[in-house]
């Protein structure tokens, strides 16, 4: 079984919208091909909300209507430039600033898991709901490959170029493509392949 993924969401909790994203994009200097991607994220987790909801499987309290989702994929690399400048692991500053800034915590939590999630241990549990924040905003990240809508096979090959160095993050990146198709599948079961 999963670890707790998500949690019931406050209607208290800030949720920016995409003008304060921005707002927050440039106040951390984000790089213009950064901001692309996250529009480009932001669109394929707002097409899963869509699917779900079209299917009837979309679960309430998760923080799965637009506005969180948008915020989501909007602010999920936050801190990409920063740590490319400077160093540092980009989702976990950016969790930090997403939560500093926003006070939301189901944000940071999908800021903070869209690159190593707490389940990448092993292939997702089948009785697993894939249909929450985290899971669809990381997953949304590995279908873009800079801007383009691409197959997990061909984001994980440019993840491989760019970051399989050595033969330790090589082994590392193939585990979370076998792990993501297992969320891929989890998904698809509920809302259809695309």
């Amino acid at each position: 079984m999963l670890p707790a993924l998500s949690f019931p969401v406050s209607p208290a909790w800030n949720v920016p919208d995409e003008a304060q994203c921005v707002r927050l994009w440039d106040k951390y200097g984000m790089m213009p091909h950064i901001r692309e991607h996250c529009r480009a994220v932001a669109s394929v987790a707002l097409e899963i909300v869509r699917r779900a909801g079209e299917r009837g499987v979309l679960p309430e309290g998760r923080g799965l209507s637009g506005p969180y989702v948008l915020a989501g994929g909007l602010l999920h690399d936050i801190a990409k430039t920063y740590t490319i400048r400077h160093g540092g692991s980009h989702a976990q500053l950016g969790a930090a600033w997403v939560r500093d800034e926003t006070g939301n915590p189901a944000l940071a939590q999908a800021v903070l898991w869209h690159v190593s999630w707490p389940w990448q241990s092993g292939p997702l549990d089948d009785a697993a709901d894939p249909l929450r924040l985290p899971v669809i905003i990381a997953y949304a990240d590995k279908r873009v490959r800079h801007t383009e809508f691409v197959t997990l096979e061909e984001r994980f090959e440019d993840l491989m170029v760019r970051y399989g160095i050595d033969d330790e993050r090589k082994a590392r990146i193939t585990g979370y493509l076998n792990r993501t198709k297992s969320v891929e599948k989890a998904l698809f079961d509920k809302i259809g392949a695309f």
